[in-house]
């Protein structure tokens, strides 16, 4: 049997135990291994340009540089990055503005270790992991915006979504996973894949958050 691939990761806490723990629950999965440690913000941002990781797992409230900033550092200089927001503070703004900041999800810090190491592997495939709540907070975000906001703006999209795709959306919108979207539309896992690339495209986004974001400013879903 093959050896697994090995997604290397990057820890930022300024919680010495807290990152221990992590680190420790983490290296017992046999494909992941934690490379590197920040105590904040800017060591973030210096470890991952010396390290280049496959995933970081980033905090939001540490010195120096906070958590979402340092994602919008990262992200800027590495448009590529695969980063997950880890933290005990369910906050709509802390959700809104790292998903804005590029970030590939939002996880809260009291999940199960083997929910987080299954959050880090679907980041390192490009994929975007929302627990339903958090997607949910999202959606609530635009929910509450002016109507006007909205008025013809699916039609600035220089090419429109197919049928298709904006079904695909809108369960993505509901913080459904690929396999769950392929069970509901009786597709298969690559052909969804395959759909959310496409959609990412014409909305002109990077990840499957930023294109949920953009579809609820766009009036569709």
């Amino acid at each position: 049997m093959p050896e697994p691939e090995m997604i290397s990761l990057l820890l930022a806490d300024d919680q010495r135990l807290l990152r221990e723990g992590i680190r420790i629950l983490l290296d017992l999965e046999e494909d992941l291994a934690v490379v590197g440690e920040a105590e904040n913000g800017q060591e973030a941002v210096d470890l991952y340009a010396e390290l280049k990781p496959d995933v970081v797992l980033m905090d939001v409230q540490m010195p120096e540089m906070n958590g979402v900033d340092a994602t919008r550092r990262i992200c800027m200089q590495d448009p590529q990055a695969r980063i997950l927001i880890l933290t005990t503070f369910d906050n709509d703004e802390y959700i809104f503005e790292g998903i804005r900041a590029g970030a590939l999800g939002y996880i809260l810090k009291a999940m199960s270790s083997s929910a987080l190491a299954e959050a880090v592997r679907t980041a390192y495939r490009g994929d975007t992991w929302l627990e339903a709540s958090i997607a949910r907070k999202l959606i609530n975000e635009f929910a509450h915006m002016a109507p006007s906001a909205h008025d013809d703006d699916a039609s600035r999209l220089t090419e429109p979504l197919s049928e298709r795709e904006l079904e695909v959306l809108r369960l993505l919108a509901n913080g459904c996973s690929n396999r769950e979207i392929a069970t509901r539309l009786y597709l298969a896992e690559g052909t969804v894949k395959n759909y959310a690339s496409s959609l990412m495209g014409k909305l002109n986004v990077r990840d499957r958050a930023q294109a949920v974001l953009r579809a609820q400013e766009l009036g569709l879903v």
